[in-house]
């Protein structure tokens, strides 16, 4: 009996546009500054000389446009959409960016969000760009799902915190990568302590961090670990996260990446 072949979702990048490099920031819960950390590395490879762009694929909770200050809308053709690039040059397409008010809810089932990350690709003039960031949703859902077996995804930055289930959510985004054979690149641990600006203690505000015990056990690279730094909320919430001075936090992961 002849073998049935596996079906392929892969959808092609428009004509247009040439990208070397696709890398998924996910995470297995909310709350764990993923798209924060994902505006921080857009920005550090940008500085870095690398032409970046972000697809915000947080289709009901989308949040990079604020971080980068962007108030105006995507345009489009009759063929395709163009991204809006940030005051320093990364190209940024989100679903906020197509909506008429920031604030209209996105009330879609999960294959017509689908759909619309799929056209976040095939349909977005990008242009030549060296790496691609997508900021996906929490969880394993359908985006995910759709990324991972439509894109061609190079890799996967897990973004956590140091609590105690870690362990489960980060062992949940690496075998759901196993499956669907996507290279897991690392993972950031965000959130990760409170230096005090006065004495230089360090405080585990969330906890004590077992991030290097999980990363040996689970066999994944440790990029960096985050603290936090209220300057960073407030910039992001300023819609100036592209004036952060300091990204020395990432250099682990930007060496990964470039």
């Amino acid at each position: 009996m002849a073998e049935i072949p596996k079906p392929n979702f892969k959808v092609d990048l428009n004509p247009l546009s040439s990208i070397k490099k696709v890398i998924g920031i996910v995470s297995g819960k909310g709350g764990v500054g993923k798209s924060t950390v994902t505006s921080e590395l857009a920005v550090a490879l940008n500085r870095a000389g690398k032409k970046v762009g972000i697809m915000d694929a947080d289709i009901t909770g989308p949040s990079i446009p604020k971080a980068f200050g962007i108030n105006e809308k995507a345009r489009g053709s009759e063929q395709y959409f163009y991204p809006v690039s940030s005051r320093q040059g990364i190209d940024i397409i989100s679903m906020n960016l197509l909506l008429e008010n920031d604030t209209d809810p996105v009330i879609w089932r999960g294959p017509v969000i689908a759909g619309a990350v799929k056209q976040f690709w095939t349909d977005v003039v990008w242009g030549e760009k060296d790496v691609l960031l997508i900021d996906m949703p929490p969880g394993t859902g359908d985006v995910p799902l759709t990324i991972f077996q439509s894109l061609p995804v190079d890799g996967i930055i897990i973004v956590t915190s140091p609590q105690d289930l870690v362990s489960m959510v980060v062992e949940k985004a690496v075998n759901m990568a196993k499956m669907m054979n996507i290279n897991v690149t690392g993972v950031i641990e965000n959130y990760s302590y409170f230096q005090c600006p006065n004495c230089g203690e360090k405080v585990n505000i969330f906890g004590e961090s077992h991030i290097e015990d999980i990363s040996k056990e689970k066999n994944i690279k440790l990029l960096d670990r985050i603290p936090i730094d209220p300057n960073i909320a407030k910039k992001m919430d300023q819609g100036k996260i592209e004036e952060i001075s300091d990204l020395s936090h990432l250099n682990n992961t930007i060496k990964e990446l470039i």
